[in-house]
């Protein structure tokens, strides 16, 4: 078994990230001898339990939302537009935090993870997803195909970076002159993540911009039928049609419960604060979580040669959010290795699956990172495009030095570059 030291640096690398090394490289490793190190109990969802959580956010929200309503009625913030804006944009911050939360038990419905009846996961996790205006099916469906395919660069439909000569395209440079073509101003970079931070999930649903062309169901459609509410569209097959329509349906309902409150409010501001902001700071967390956890320089991609569900799974990164991962996040930034690997354990069993599992990955686990927005400038600045790196093959363990590799060997390794214009639609589709 080869035995070659890996993992993320954590001295003199010029873009600090504090992780941890994994060990030792383990290629025998198995899902089957993994499945069997993690205590049985951690694959059972427990009703209770999981109503427990779910009652504990809902109050969470209740609370924040009752203070806010009081704290309003007071002659002091009333007559003071500083603490005004003061006590609503911390309230905006907060509920984002807790629907975010939320979001997260209504993502464990849809891997199964809520309850053993499908009935009571779907039923929840579509109320759930509907209020913050995620279409639940639609999603579950295409989350469903990035776990079964993650990393992999012509099936996984989440952030699937493009390859040497699909970047230069998109920058408009010659293939052999990016190495030269250095990378974004720091204001630049910031303007770029706030884009993707702002609008990158509502975007995602519309269009499915971080998905190759050859991971869709339907090949061929325009750039317009790639939206997660489009029943008929590329998306989905025709099996899924009537899930997606409801999934649409739950949406609209939500629009039709705010136009009410706006009615009820007799102001759009009150509204504006009340829901549109925590929505828009949920949808920043998405983002973020999914992002780095599956987007770093040390991080590897692969293709259809190389492959395995083990090495595509484990692609990805545990991050540390303190008490806000753990709490209220429900440990989905800081056991995520665990989560691609059995995505049915329930989120209050993760952390005792990495325990038993983690020792097992060797450098297969790629380490610890935070949850920063220098992690996120990391991220976005030295992960443009992906190309094959034969000494960052060998140092990973893929292959010995003195070996010839094969393709089944040889990895896909992300690249630093200038961002390319904002996309607007899914690389390699028409109009």
């Amino acid at each position: 078994m080869e035995t070659e030291r890996t993992g993320f640096q954590t001295q003199n690398e010029p873009h600090p990230t504090e992780l941890v090394k994994g060990g030792h490289v383990n290629q025998k490793v198995s899902i089957s001898e993994l499945r069997k190190a993690i205590p049985d109990y951690c694959f059972q969802p427990s009703l209770a339990r999981s109503f427990f959580y779910l009652a504990r956010d809902l109050t969470y929200s209740t609370i924040l939302l009752c203070a806010l309503y009081y704290s309003l009625q007071t002659s002091l913030v009333r007559n003071s537009s500083a603490l005004y804006y003061a006590v609503v944009s911390t309230y905006g911050i907060c509920q984002g935090i807790v629907w975010t939360g939320l979001w997260v038990i209504a993502h464990d419905c849809g891997h199964s993870g809520f309850s053993t009846s499908s009935a009571v996961n779907d039923t929840v996790g579509f109320l759930l997803h509907s209020s913050l205006l995620a279409p639940y099916f639609s999603w579950k469906s295409t989350h469903r195909r990035h776990h079964i395919y993650s990393n992999h660069v012509e099936k996984d439909l989440n952030y699937v970076p493009p390859s040497r000569s699909e970047y230069a395209a998109k920058i408009g440079r010659a293939v052999e002159t990016l190495d030269e073509a250095g990378q974004d101003a720091p204001v630049v970079l910031f303007l770029r993540i706030l884009l993707q931070q702002v609008i990158g999930w509502n975007w995602y649903i519309m269009s499915n911009i971080t998905c190759p062309p050859s991971a869709v169901a339907k090949k061929g459609m325009s750039a317009w039928r790639h939206s997660h509410f489009d029943p008929w569209g590329a998306m989905f097959r025709e099996s899924e049609v009537a899930a997606v329509v409801l999934s649409d349906l739950g949406c609209l309902a939500t629009i039709a419960a705010l136009y009410k409150l706006y009615q009820v409010f007799g102001s759009f501001e009150t509204l504006f604060w009340v829901y549109i902001v925590p929505w828009s700071w949920v949808n920043h967390w998405i983002v973020m979580i999914t992002y780095l956890h599956h987007t770093h320089p040390n991080l590897p991609k692969y293709t259809a040669e190389s492959w395995t569900f083990l090495r595509g799974a484990t692609a990805t990164i545990d991050r540390d959010f303190g008490i806000i991962g753990t709490h209220f996040l429900h440990h989905i930034s800081s056991d995520h290795v665990t989560h691609h690997l059995f995505s049915r354990i329930p989120h209050y069993h993760t952390r005792a699956a990495s325990e038993a599992i983690i020792p097992l990955l060797g450098n297969h686990y790629h380490g610890r990172g935070q949850f920063r927005y220098k992690d996120v400038q990391i991220a976005f600045r030295d992960c443009q495009w992906v190309e094959k790196d034969e000494e960052k093959d060998k140092t990973f363990g893929l292959y010995k030095d003195n070996s010839e590799a094969s393709p089944r060997d040889q990895a896909l390794w992300y690249r630093a570059g200038v961002s390319p214009a904002p996309e607007y639609k899914m690389r390699g589709v028409g109009a």
